[in-house]
């Protein structure tokens, strides 16, 4: 039985604090940009040492609000834009669940307490934090980072001269939560674009369009593709992309040549049974069979017919939690 009870204990995480970047150790990193199929990823991978996550959504209407990853066993909140799925805003909402470091010292630990002074020391405020009377909490400001300070005292007209400088009948003040986010306010923050360590040499779409004729009749799709190289003639080292016109009627290698090869090739369900036919005309319908190029990363596949090896059909995934195919590809 005591043998039982230690195999079910884990060690505390202990984490790199980066502002305006990152929270992370040397196993893994959750970058600001990051898509949340790269973070469900890496949570399934160290399913030892994070555990018990909850995902939250709105279930009737996805575009309405946040994504949200909760790792309730760490503290830790990751919260994602709900049209990009980009990683915005990373939030550690209870301190005594994990530790915390920055530039590799400690300010958050089981024997550091993240008062306003280690903060103060540790970081190097510079400048007063303001008062949030309505919540009753001090927040200390830094670019891409805040710190909250709860208390129960009155402080709206005696916090000008910083935090440190108050009296507080409890004690010094601890930090109950703090965000790493992009830029200087954490309300106006959004999901900044994908980040250079997140492209794995993949491609990603940026934006699809639709083609139409001088009829209004759609022609075909126009997507924009972005990469960390090889997607695009001109060199930028931190963004190369490309437009590429898709239609319908165009065959195999015009698409490769286009989108490059396919994640995966799939043939469709209704035509997997011919190839246990001992009939020479189910077979020749064998080869005949309509298929999807599928790109995951672009969100998209691409419908083939199996006769004349034209594109027949454009599918684009929104990647909506709940949907059975969440997760399978990026969101196009």
């Amino acid at each position: 039985q005591h043998y039982f009870i230690q195999s079910n204990l884990r060690d505390m995480l202990d984490l790199e604090v980066v502002p305006e970047r990152s929270l992370g150790n040397e196993q893994w990193e959750l970058t600001l940009g990051m898509p949340i199929s790269q973070a469900i990823s890496i949570m399934r991978r160290h399913c030892k040492a994070v555990r018990n996550i909850h995902l939250c959504y709105c279930d009737y209407d996805p575009l309405a609000m946040d994504i949200i990853m909760n790792l309730t066993e760490d503290g830790i909140r990751l919260v994602f834009d709900p049209h990009s799925q980009r990683l915005k805003i990373i939030e550690v909402y209870n301190l005594e669940k994990v530790k915390l470091k920055y530039c590799g010292v400690h300010f958050n630990s089981q024997t550091v307490s993240p008062t306003n002074d280690q903060i103060e020391m540790s970081f190097g405020a510079t400048h007063p934090g303001v008062f949030d009377p309505a919540n009753q909490q001090f927040i200390l400001n830094f670019r891409g980072l805040s710190f909250f300070f709860p208390s129960n005292d009155k402080l709206e007209h005696n916090y000008s001269h910083g935090l440190g400088s108050l009296q507080f009948s409890n004690g010094p003040p601890v930090v109950s939560k703090l965000c790493i986010y992009m830029g200087n306010s954490l309300s106006e923050t959004k999901a900044p674009p994908l980040p250079i360590p997140c492209y794995q040499s993949k491609c990603y779409s940026e934006k699809v369009k639709l083609l139409k004729d001088e009829k209004r009749r759609i022609e075909g799709i126009t997507i924009a593709i972005y990469g960390e190289s090889g997607c695009s003639a001109q060199s930028d080292s931190s963004h190369n992309s490309v437009t590429q016109d898709i239609l319908f009627g165009d065959g195999c290698q015009a698409v490769m040549s286009a989108l490059g090869a396919p994640c995966k090739v799939y043939y469709k369900d209704e035509d997997k049974m011919k190839i246990h036919s001992t009939s020479p005309e189910k077979q020749l319908e064998k080869e005949e069979s309509d298929y999807f190029y599928n790109y995951f990363t672009l969100g998209l596949d691409i419908l083939f017919d199996g006769k004349t090896h034209r594109v027949s059909k454009f599918v684009l995934h929104n990647n909506y939690p709940g949907h059975y195919d969440f997760n399978t590809y990026y969101r196009a």
